[in-house]
């Protein structure tokens, strides 16, 4: 099975999803449940993806399925660091630059080599705390890692 066709969000429509995606807390358990969530996601649309949670500095969940290579994880890594920063996602910030007819890669003046503001990484935030940490997929164009993230996200909450 094929990953339905994604239509790139609008901005509007991308902070609508960091307003509405805020979980009530963020343990251990929860990293696993919304990573194996996301690995069943992924192997239902047949993605070759890597995927990367974490709370802090530490990685609380990666799994790598049947296609990802080792360049997933670099990307991983850098999309990571542009929600570190930004607190948003990583979509949302490419989106912002290329809305001020710029790219980030040219305007940011941060090293590509370690952020990469495309698809794939998304803030979690918690209710009173705020950005807590990040999930991260990589293997797909960047707006079909965005949309990963979110569906996997938006039935996490609403179980």
């Amino acid at each position: 099975m094929t990953a339905p066709q994604v239509t790139p969000p609008a901005i509007d429509e991308l902070e609508a999803q960091e307003r509405r995606l805020v979980l009530p807390h963020f343990t251990y358990d929860d990293a696993w449940a919304l990573g194996t969530l996301l690995v069943e996601l992924a192997r239902e649309r047949g993605a070759p993806v890597a995927i990367d949670i974490r709370r802090g500095g530490q990685q609380l969940f990666h799994a790598a399925l049947p296609g990802s290579t080792p360049d997933n994880d670099a990307w991983i890594d850098r999309k990571r660091r542009v929600v570190e920063r930004y607190h948003c996602s990583s979509y949302l910030v490419g989106s912002r630059f290329r809305a001020k007819g710029t790219t980030f890669e040219d305007s940011s003046r941060l090293d590509p080599d370690v952020y990469a503001a495309h698809g794939g990484a998304f803030p979690i935030a918690v209710e009173g705390a705020g950005v807590v940490g990040t999930v991260v997929v990589s293997g797909l164009p960047q707006v079909e890692d965005h949309a990963l993230v979110v569906s996997a996200l938006e039935r996490f909450v609403a179980a």
